[in-house]
């Protein structure tokens, strides 16, 4: 995808390219276009398109429908997803329709959580890295094709390693008057920490025992798998994530055994049970079911989301 600007409340999409992929993670089907979004394309040393170029393509609300069928069931996955996420989810309601996005990948995330030792994670580094030939960068069709190329071998080693595939859910809004709109991709540490926990806290965490469901975790900042990961294995094991330390946390992920400073420092002041992240993630693959606020609930099965 290639826009006039940053900000998709001031800028628009000029070129968009969606490639459905198959089951073995092979392009099924494509739609590439540019498009005429009735504005400034913006810098045009950077993507290269001129007003000239947009004057007869079709507009947003000309192929949404298209789009909208090659998105249906499928995962929304880009470099950077909340960009390319933001600019559809505005594109859609101006053109008074919703896109069928229900989760997203970021392969941004994906990359930083498969510790590929590279200098930087941009799309024509990560390209180099896996073999995959990047001809037009800028370009929304070639960058399209270049991720999915990077796709397979990504995930086969996020396999291997045991990692966490940031696959995240979206929701969608309907208001009484029958326009639908997307919810804002919001950082998850953030929703996280805002969500109610379905659970009652059981209190902290035993070293030698499961957790349980219920439990309040706090994350340090030394910590070796991202935050994205970590919050994402607590939320779906029926965890709750806390943004302090405090007497009611659970326990508080840190990899140093002797913290001077920041959460880890103040789980060992208070007695909060520190353990390292690849010991929680042993354990959280086996959780206690806890007692709901509502009703008691069964354990969950550690299952992850699967794109292909």
């Amino acid at each position: 995808m290639e826009t006039s600007g940053f900000r998709p409340d001031r800028a628009r999409v000029l070129s968009v390219a969606v490639l459905a992929l198959g089951p073995d993670g092979q392009v099924e089907q494509s739609l590439a276009s540019l498009l005429n979004p009735g504005v400034d394309p913006g810098p045009t040393h950077v993507h290269g398109i001129t007003a000239e170029m947009l004057e007869d393509q079709p507009t947003f609300a000309d192929i949404a429908g298209d789009v909208a069928e090659l998105l249906n069931g499928r995962t929304l996955v880009a470099h950077n997803v909340a960009f390319d996420y933001a600019f559809l989810a505005a594109e859609a309601e101006l053109a008074a329709t919703a896109l069928p996005i229900d989760t997203v990948m970021c392969t941004v995330e994906l990359a930083r959580r498969l510790e590929l030792g590279l200098d930087n994670l941009r799309l024509e580094t990560l390209a180099r890295h896996w073999g995959v030939a990047q001809t037009r960068p800028h370009d929304a069709f070639d960058d399209a094709l270049v991720l999915s190329r990077m796709l397979v071998p990504a995930l086969e080693r996020a396999r291997e390693r045991d990692v966490w595939v940031p696959v995240r859910p979206v929701t969608r809004r309907r208001w009484p008057s029958g326009l639908v709109t997307h919810d804002e991709l919001r950082p998850l540490k953030m929703l996280a920490s805002r969500m109610p926990c379905p659970y009652l806290n059981p209190g902290r965490y035993v070293r030698g025992r499961p957790l349980v469901q219920g439990m309040r975790v706090a994350l340090s900042a030394e910590c070796t798998r991202t935050h994205e990961e970590l919050v994402e294995r607590i939320l779906h094991a029926g965890l709750a994530y806390c943004d302090n330390v405090d007497p009611e946390t659970s326990l508080v992920i840190c990899n140093d055994d002797a913290p001077a400073q920041g959460k880890g420092y103040v789980a060992r002041e208070l007695g909060v049970p520190v353990v390292p992240d690849r010991e929680f993630m042993i354990n959280v693959r086996e959780v206690v079911s806890g007692t709901g606020i509502d009703e008691f609930t069964d354990t969950v099965d550690g299952g992850q989301f699967a794109l292909f």
